[in-house]
């Protein structure tokens, strides 16, 4: 039996919400067939994505963000520029999704904002000009110009990307020169009114850990947030980067494997952070991660449909748990990409959706949100061969409520055919513990003939036992308990 310590008298780290944020670039069916039906909002979808509390949302990309020129997508659609998205794809943009759209997608939704704005191909002016077109509540160009277009009152921004990937599709730009480029523009991204600017610079990519120095030493003083971009791809960036749903056990683990290496990313990132920012005010930032495998038979190419499996949800899974853990640090994460790219929550059919097993992740998990993290410990077994993995992964949070703290542990078995027996010990004698799981094959997926095929269920064996409780945990898993 697999023993599970959990003390909640060792408070760490907030674990910002906005870990659980995710990412919508003009790709693929992201936006026009996905957030955006018919010319007009994809409320269904907006309801779910609603139910798992999505803190934040950012747009527009992505290698699109350093393409797109704002003014492009605002005042009547019939009279707004088309032109062919380069980055993905070839086809034609309309431009029908802009500002105001966007604006008015993340009031529905409930969740706050991430624009990201153009460095690769955009200029000072017009990024500065964005900004005060969005946020200035005055008399000014812009501000007459977003009343024109139907919205007097400013809205409220607050996360503003200057650029992205600008070591590639962005630019192409050595570090040394986007941190002088960045300390240009953001000193244009103003604060107008009560409307204050968090400013996010273009970070590393994976472990390109000298753009993280050349950053925090050159730049460090003006930026709120630092961006790192990690995707799992178990084989490397060739055309042939496997299948979403057809895979061996080898291939699993290598995948998991794959997904673990954000932990290493994330402390040697943060170690660099640390020598110039000792009190951890600039927050490192996951703005793109998730899973990427070859495009689903028969789909477009560039538009990166592909499906989503248990696989999927164990590296979700995992990954918010590490995100969990390094929360003095990083204090948002955006998946990519929400529906219908890459590792998407939600698959659309037209009118018709589907929740992927990685949505129920986020179902699962998002009682962590703006909890306080507190100590976890499992005992655990290398598995999976070469790969070497961990059997079992935890993370885990308190919440204070009027009358009582409640303490809430994912866990999660890697393993793709053991179930393992765990006591847990909490040095308190829980008055309730109750569990649900998310489990089936390392491949199972819903499509839309079998739409619920991997959904959560009430996990069945938690039984209290003295100060902690035992359950089992099956194989191929995630669970959470909540203890009260």
């Amino acid at each position: 039996m697999s023993k599970l310590i959990i003390n909640k008298k060792i408070r760490k780290s907030k674990i910002d919400k906005n870990i659980y944020g995710h990412f919508s670039e003009h790709l693929g069916r992201c936006i026009y067939g996905g957030l955006y039906l018919d010319g007009k909002i994809n409320m269904p979808v907006v309801e779910a994505l609603k139910n798992i509390k999505i803190p934040v949302l950012r747009w527009p990309g992505g290698c699109f963000a350093d393409e797109y020129h704002w003014k492009d997508g605002i005042g009547a659609k019939e009279r707004r520029k088309k032109m062919v998205n380069t980055n993905w794809g070839g086809v034609i943009e309309d431009n029908s999704f802009g500002t105001h759209e966007f604006m008015e997608l993340c009031d529905k939704l409930g969740c706050e904002p991430y624009i990201n704005g153009n460095v690769g191909s955009g200029t000072v002016q017009e990024m500065n000009e964005w900004v005060e077109y969005m946020t200035l509540d005055g008399i000014s160009p812009m501000s007459k110009l977003r009343e024109e277009n139907g919205r007097k009152e400013p809205w409220k921004l607050k996360y503003f990307g200057v650029g992205n990937e600008n070591w590639g599709c962005g630019g192409n730009m050595r570090p040394e020169y986007y941190a002088d480029e960045y300390r240009r523009y953001q000193t244009f991204v103003r604060n107008y009114g009560g409307n204050k600017i968090y400013k996010i610079a273009c970070g590393a990519n994976g472990n390109d850990y000298n753009w993280t120095k050349v950053l925090m030493e050159r730049a460090c003083n003006y930026m709120d947030g630092l961006t790192l971009h990690h995707y799992t791809v178990p084989y490397g960036w060739s055309d042939n980067k496997g299948s979403a749903t057809k895979f061996s056990q080898t291939d699993y683990y290598e995948t998991l494997s794959k997904a673990l290496y954000m932990d290493e990313l994330i402390e040697n990132h943060s170690r660099i952070m640390d020598r110039y920012d000792s009190e951890k005010r600039v927050a490192l930032i996951v703005d793109e991660w998730g899973t990427w495998f070859d495009i689903e038979p028969g789909t477009t190419p560039g538009f990166l449909y592909q499906q989503n499996t248990m696989r999927d949800a164990l590296v979700a899974a995992c990954t918010l748990n590490i995100f969990n853990n390094h929360s003095s640090r990083v204090r948002m994460a955006n998946l990519a990409q929400t529906v219908n790219v890459l590792q998407a929550v939600i698959l659309t059919d037209g009118d018709k959706f589907i929740l992927t097993p990685t949505y129920h992740v986020f179902e699962l998990y998002k009682a962590h949100h703006d909890a306080e993290l507190i100590d976890s410990y499992v005992e655990r077994e290398l598995i999976g061969g070469e790969a070497k993995v961990p059997n079992l992964h935890v993370s885990a949070s308190v919440k204070k409520s009027e009358q009582s703290e409640t303490v809430h542990i994912t866990i999660v078995n890697l393993s793709a055919t053991e179930s393992y027996p765990i006591n847990c010990v909490t040095g308190f004698t829980p008055k309730t513990v109750t569990g649900r799981v998310l489990t089936d094959s390392m491949d199972a997926y819903n499509d839309f003939d079998a739409p619920d095929k991997v959904v959560i269920k009430k996990l069945d064996s938690v039984s209290v036992s003295g100060d902690g409780f035992d359950f089992t945990i099956p194989a191929c898993s995630v669970a959470e308990i909540v203890v009260g």
